[in-house]
């Protein structure tokens, strides 16, 4: 049963995460590849995978196996006992007993290592899998983040390699031993009666029939009950986070009826699947009766008239029933195959996704030379986030090594592309790029990024402690190292005003400090790495006026002889820029220094008069 739509009152925000959902399939035919690709991650632990087949084939016999030395209990030394008055069998049903112990301790015995591998092997193939996705997440270039939600890799993390655990654990090997179950139960009732053998083969694809039809119904809807579920969490998690903006604009009502809504609808597939199962469940059992009864009759037959003893009928009892409670295991292990195929192959997906650009095999290091900045050229570039909407159009500029670049612009004016292609996190569309004359695609990422500084006006600190954070940057510095960069910036009293120092604890998202002193981590951070190429964008914007005209003479000192990109919406840091480029609809419309582009009496002097504006009023 497929999710219905929700109503489009339900908001953008559901609206769009049930679409995603409706995209990916919920079920998928077995295929060998994707099957044997899945396991190739056993391949480590191949002594062990082995071990498990084994023992599920060994199991696949000792529970027939015990069926059938219980029946033949019962039919010989009980049945004799009972008929000849007591002692000339007690001792045939002792040693017939003792060796039926020691056949269920040794099946009971090897369970324990079959359970305790398939677990661990599961476990070993979600931890590769999940690295495997972690290592491609790391390689992925940032235009890979900007179209993919973090939801759905999350998603993949999670749900889809859980599947992919009861594929790996479960689905193969019960299958191997519940059809081994029915491959013996089958011999031995064929050898015992082939006419009540035939009735029992009428009777199972009746009931593979009737559970596959059910169990099929109840899987799809245990996935819509998960999907829905992860709206509801999903909605509540993000109601949570935006409590302040709910309370702010008074939406508290509305947000609950949506959020009563995504209730609802989760719980009618729950009554759904709840319901279902309610019919499954009876009419399995009436099932079952009615073979009873039709076994009942004919055994009953059979044996008054010879053909069989009332021993031999109680043995094919106990092996019919071993070779029809098989049945529903096999269909729901069946539905967890199709499901856990979908899962893998959306984890492949994943994991063999290629990035939308990677380094040239023939780049190279950049070499480090500390003390001097990069010499960066722009080229007649030309850049989009999506090729067919340029963002940057002919954008030509050279900033010789140590100078300092403001770029000024409206919103959208195309300032944080510029600095995400001097960053290497995006390539141009059209156009050259050069830093200390090699043309950027020739420079290997991970040099660049060792020889850069970066804050942003929102950066991102990691559960952890502050020192913890700021040593990002250089993981060998020592504290001495952290203090001094902090004292260079002016702002080491600051730190040790902190509850614990630099030992502070910091949470998720750095909560625990103010943005402030978010702010200033991340400035330490860059400053300890001592880049050759400074990106500051908007980095001042959440500190106070006060911390900032502490901050500016030590960025100054800092700054110098190192090449720097500045975005900035305050004056104090344009007015110290060698070169001021005004950006309009991606385009550079003006540039020269402070004083030359105030003179021009254009675009620059006028933002200038509504920074002037912003400070006054700061």
């Amino acid at each position: 049963m497929k999710p219905s739509k929700p109503s489009r009152h339900l908001g953008p925000l559901v609206q769009r995460e049930r679409d995603d959902d409706e995209d990916e399939e919920q079920f998928k035919p077995l295929e060998w590849g994707l099957i044997r690709r899945l396991f190739t991650y056993t391949r480590p632990f191949a002594a062990k995978r082995n071990a498990l087949m084994v023992l599920s084939l060994i199991r696949a016999m000792q529970l027939p196996a015990i069926t059938w030395a219980m029946s033949r209990i019962i039919a010989g030394p009980i049945t004799r006992l009972a008929g000849q008055g007591g002692n000339p069998s007690l001792d045939v049903l002792a040693w017939a007993v003792l060796g039926y112990g020691v056949l269920a301790i040794a099946t009971d015995g090897m369970f324990h290592f079959r359970q305790r591998y398939a677990l661990e092997l599961g476990e070993e193939v979600v931890c590769a899998l999940r690295a495997a996705i972690f290592a491609r997440m790391q390689s992925m270039p940032m235009s890979f983040f900007h179209r993919t939600k973090l939801g759905r890799i999350i998603g993949r993390v999670t749900t889809d390699v859980e599947t992919v655990r009861t594929g790996i654990q479960d689905v193969l090997f019960v299958s191997v031993i519940q059809f081994g179950n029915m491959v013996f139960a089958a011999v031995v009732m064929a050898w015992c009666d082939w006419v009540l053998f035939l009735v029992v083969l009428t009777m199972a694809p009746i009931l593979w029939m009737v559970n596959n039809h059910f169990r099929m119904r109840l899987s799809r809807l245990s996935r819509a009950a998960q999907e829905s579920f992860s709206r509801v969490t999903s909605t509540l998690a993000e109601s949570v986070n935006g409590m302040r903006v709910t309370q702010g604009f008074v939406r508290q009502e509305t947000n609950l009826g949506l959020f009563r809504t995504l209730l609802a609808d989760h719980s009618r597939y729950n009554i759904e699947q709840a319901r279902t199962s309610a019919i499954l469940t009876p009419l399995l059992e009436l099932n079952s009766q009615f073979f009873i009864a039709v076994l009942l009759m004919l055994g009953g037959w059979r044996t008054l008239h010879g053909a069989m003893t009332i021993g031999d009928l109680i043995q094919f009892f106990f092996l019919a029933n071993l070779f029809f409670s098989p049945i529903a295991t096999i269909g729901n292990q069946y539905n967890q195959a199709l499901i856990a195929m979908a899962g893998a192959e959306r984890v492949f997906r994943l994991i063999d996704a290629k990035p939308d650009w990677e380094d040239d095999p023939a780049a190279t290091p950049l070499p480090a030379v500390p003390g001097t900045g990069l010499r960066v050229e722009f080229r007649d570039i030309t850049f989009g986030y999506d090729p067919a909407r340029p963002v940057l159009r002919d954008i030509n500029f050279t900033v010789a090594p140590g100078q300092t670049v403001a770029l000024v612009g409206h919103t959208g004016s195309g300032k944080s592309s510029i600095i995400n292609l001097v960053s290497k996190f995006y390539l141009p569309t059209g156009g050259a790029l050069l830093v200390d004359g090699r043309e950027i695609r020739m420079v290997t990422s991970h040099s660049l990024h060792r020889q850069m500084g970066m804050v942003q006006q929102q950066n991102f600190l990691f559960t952890g402690t502050v020192m913890e954070n700021i040593r990002l940057s250089k993981p060998g510095a020592t504290e001495a190292e952290v203090r001094d960069a902090a004292r260079q910036l002016d702002c080491l009293d600051l730190f040790d005003a902190l509850p614990q120092g630099f030992q502070t604890e910091i949470g998720e998202r750095g909560a625990g400090l103010s943005v402030g002193q978010r702010q200033l981590v991340c400035f330490t951070r860059a400053l300890l790495a001592n880049p050759r190429l400074v990106i500051l964008d908007e980095a001042t914007s959440a500190i106070d006026a006060l911390t900032e005209a502490r901050l500016q003479q030590a960025l100054i000192a800092l700054l110098r002889g190192r090449t720097s990109f500045v975005v900035a919406h305050r004056l104090s840091t344009i007015r110290h820029a060698d070169i001021v480029l005004v950006l309009d609809q991606g385009r550079i419309v003006e540039r020269g220094t402070h004083q030359e582009l105030l003179a021009q009496r254009g675009h620059y002097a006028a933002l200038y008069e509504q920074f002037v504006q912003v400070d006054e009023n700061a």
